[in-house]
């Protein structure tokens, strides 16, 4: 039986980011995981998500996303690799829009310049769009595109033979955690849970506090093609009103439009990546583009599926869910991993650094608005 200080199950980018922070700080640390970068399973799975500095979720996370943001560009500078690719972030909705408004409200805070627009300015700044005159809009600065596979590569490389391409499963024993894998038993001290959609699997409990839904994503082949690079096209989010955002990215990788619905799909198992998104769950998304993005609207190249793993809405420290949980279980050698509600993987670097600590540093507690406590069950 091998023995080391801290094990992390799950290595998409939160798991992967906690791994290399351990490592980093010199910790006897190893990480258990099935799924390779390259999977098609997986939160962290696929080539891109959205780095944002400013976001309309809640306040507190712009200084979350500065300490992501050193993070994610020490990797770069240790790796010689490009993971964030600056990208202006253009947010815009139905007039009144409260996200459009809080994210203008983080930026003013922070000490930006007014990234208000009118529908005009956008466009004719990117001529892909065709906004309503009326819509309210905002281009926040400090936005890239986070290659994420490209990173989560890069912490596997990093953390090298410390990596277990095996599931594993844990069972607390008095003298530590062991850790069970098809061909490994590790008693680790303590072990951080990474786990994404499969949280519940592990521990049931929380089940109570989590709902794991299915969340469709197409490539669409753009009308206008010259219209769509970067450059000349941004990150977009457009509120559509209640329940009903859509996202998506220039054509960087030159294989289409990529965009998705925000909103949240239907309740799903943590296995239920099949069949592919189909025409009518991408049909919200192509109606937006083609008529708020005509240039980038088209036939459907490619499709996916991502599981959002998101927390309900909290009763101790009232919350409206979607949020993230990265704190200590019951049973204190256990870290829970946050299930990301769909908008973590740009905080990974930051949200690995306190995994790391919660599982060093016996006096450490992360913010109140991440703690399990705010949920009655588990105060």
């Amino acid at each position: 039986m091998r023995r080391c200080d801290v094990v992390v199950v799950g290595l998409g980018l939160m798991g992967s980011a906690a791994l290399d922070a351990l490592l980093s700080a010199g910790v006897d640390a190893i990480g258990f995981d099935p799924l390779g970068p390259a999977s098609d399973r997986g939160s962290s799975h696929g080539s891109c998500r959205i780095f944002r500095r400013f976001n309309f979720e809640n306040d507190n996370y712009t200084g979350l996303s500065d300490e992501a943001h050193a993070g994610w560009t020490r990797l770069e500078a240790s790796s010689g690799e490009s993971i964030l690719v600056p990208c202006p972030v253009l947010e815009a909705g139905l007039p009144g829009s409260a996200a459009v408004a809080a994210s203008h409200a983080a930026a003013i805070a922070n000490g930006r310049p007014d990234p208000t627009r009118s529908a005009a300015e956008i466009n004719d700044q990117f001529p892909a769009f065709a906004l309503p005159a009326d819509w309210d809009a905002v281009v926040q600065d400090g936005g890239a595109i986070l290659k994420a596979e490209l990173a989560l590569r890069i912490m596997r490389a990093r953390a090298g033979e410390r990596v277990i391409a095996e599931a594993a499963r844990i069972d607390p024993r008095s003298a530590g955690v062991l850790v069970r894998s098809r061909s490994e038993d590790v008693l680790a001290q303590r072990v951080i849970l990474a786990l994404g959609p499969w949280l519940s699997r592990a521990l049931p409990e929380i089940g109570s506090v989590l709902n794991v839904t299915r969340q469709a994503v197409g490539w669409f082949r753009p009308a206008r093609p010259e219209t769509v690079l970067p450059g000349q096209f941004p990150i977009f989010i457009l509120d559509l009103g209640i329940d009903n955002t859509v996202y998506g990215f220039p054509d960087f990788e030159q294989r289409g439009v990529k965009a998705a619905p925000h909103n949240h799909g239907r309740t799903v198992d943590a296995d239920d990546w099949e069949p592919p998104a189909t025409d009518a769950e991408l049909a919200t998304t192509a109606d937006a583009l083609a008529r708020f993005i005509p240039g980038a609207a088209g036939p459907i190249l490619e499709r996916d599926v991502c599981l959002y793993t998101n927390t309900l809405p909290a009763d101790r420290r009232p919350d409206s869910g979607a949020e993230f949980i990265i704190d200590r279980w019951r049973d204190p050698r256990l870290i829970i991993a946050s299930p990301c509600s769909g908008h973590g993987a740009k905080f990974a670097p930051a949200i690995g650094a306190r995994l790391a600590r919660l599982a060093t540093d016996p006096n450490y507690e992360v913010e109140p608005f991440f703690q399990l406590s705010r949920y009655s069950a588990f105060a």
